[in-house]
């Protein structure tokens, strides 16, 4: 681990999916850095976001003097940065194929994330559900099985270890369990495990206790300001 402080900013843990993703990863791997929370949808979030990044977005890292203020680049930049850490899967062909699924996750499942956005505080199972957002949902079950029969022998994540491919997903899994998303026992198993990591649980608990509610017309709001 470098000697230079990682700093990690983020928003709402109850929230921001975004945040949580490489702060799981960090917390795994067993990096120790600080955290700044800032609290979005606020008066003063805006400047208080563009006080450490550019793009007036969490998450943001900070490290050794550089600034990275995209999710899927913080993970990349550990990965680089700290290769004990194994956020990448070893074997070429599961490595090809977590970035393959992380930058999917990244880019991609708009409808779910406006349709069940992230509320750890919450459980609303039963809300109605758009084709979209039922697409959503089979195309990340069908990634999840496929990377559990081809990579998954050698623990319980989507390439047997922990990488950051399960960091990208672990807001998903919490989404899946707040609004009762039925999964089969492939998907139903990864899930669990996921939500039952002592990191993810850590910040589950930050979550619970956090005294902010991001509402609009009485519903919990995607956290848009994250990245």
């Amino acid at each position: 681990m470098s000697a230079v402080a990682l700093t990690l900013v983020v928003g709402n843990k109850n929230y921001s999916s975004w945040s949580l993703r490489p702060w799981l990863a960090m917390r795994q791997a067993g990096l120790a850095f600080d955290e700044v929370v800032i609290p979005l949808y606020r008066t003063e979030s805006r400047a208080a976001l563009l006080a450490h990044s550019p793009a007036g977005k969490v998450p943001v890292l900070k490290h050794d003097g550089r600034t990275v203020w995209d999710s899927l680049a913080i993970l990349e930049y550990l990965a680089e940065t700290f290769p004990a850490a194994r956020l990448w899967p070893e074997d070429a062909a599961a490595r090809a194929q977590a970035r393959c699924v992380s930058a999917e996750m990244h880019a991609g499942f708009a409808a779910l994330r406006a349709g069940l956005s992230m509320n750890l505080r919450e459980h609303l199972p039963g809300r109605r559900r758009s084709a979209a957002v039922d697409a959503d949902i089979a195309r990340i079950t069908a990634i999840w099985r496929d990377c559990r029969t081809r990579f998954g022998d050698r623990g319980p994540f989507l390439f047997g270890a922990f990488t950051a491919a399960d960091a990208m997903y672990a807001p998903v899994a919490a989404r899946f369990r707040t609004y009762g998303v039925d999964l089969d026992p492939t998907c139903r198993a990864y899930a669990d495990a996921v939500l039952a990591l002592p990191a993810f649980l850590e910040w589950q608990a930050a979550a619970q206790e956090e005294p902010w509610v991001i509402t609009k017309g009485g519903n919990p709001v995607p956290a848009a300001s994250a990245t």
